[in-house]
C-alpha cells in the first residue's frame, strides 16, 4: 500500500527558509488556530474559573481570559492535541490545489 503525503512547494528564491525557528506564513496561521480553540476549550470547561478569592468582578474574569489564552498558547507549543498539524496539511494541500 502506497501512501502520497502532499509535499511543499520548492523554496521561492528571495523568500526566508522555513525552519523549526522560522516557521511559514501557514504554520503560524495553523497554530494560532488550535491555540484559539484550545483557550475556547479551557474556558468553557472551567479549569479558569475566577476563585472569588479576590472580590470576583470584571477584572478578575478578563485576568482569567488571559490565563486560559496563555496556557493554550504553552500547549500549543509544545505540540498541542495535533489539530495545527491537520489543518497545515489541508491548507498547504488546497494552496497546491490538491483539495
Amino acid at each position: 500500500m502506497t501512501v502520497i503525503l502532499p509535499s511543499l512547494p520548492p523554496q521561492i528564491p528571495g523568500t526566508t527558509a522555513v525552519t523549526p525557528d522560522n516557521p511559514s506564513r501557514i504554520r503560524q496561521s495553523a497554530e494560532a488556530l488550535e491555540s484559539a480553540f484550545l483557550a475556547e476549550m479551557l474556558k468553557n470547561a472551567g479549569v479558569f474559573k475566577p476563585s472569588e478569592s479576590f472580590g470576583g468582578g470584571e477584572g478578575e474574569a478578563q485576568f482569567t481570559s488571559f490565563i486560559a489564552d496563555a496556557h493554550a498558547r504553552a500547549m500549543v507549543a509544545r505540540g498541542g492535541i495535533g489539530l495545527a498539524d491537520h489543518i497545515e496539511r489541508t491548507l498547504i494541500a488546497r494552496q497546491g490545489g490538491g483539495v
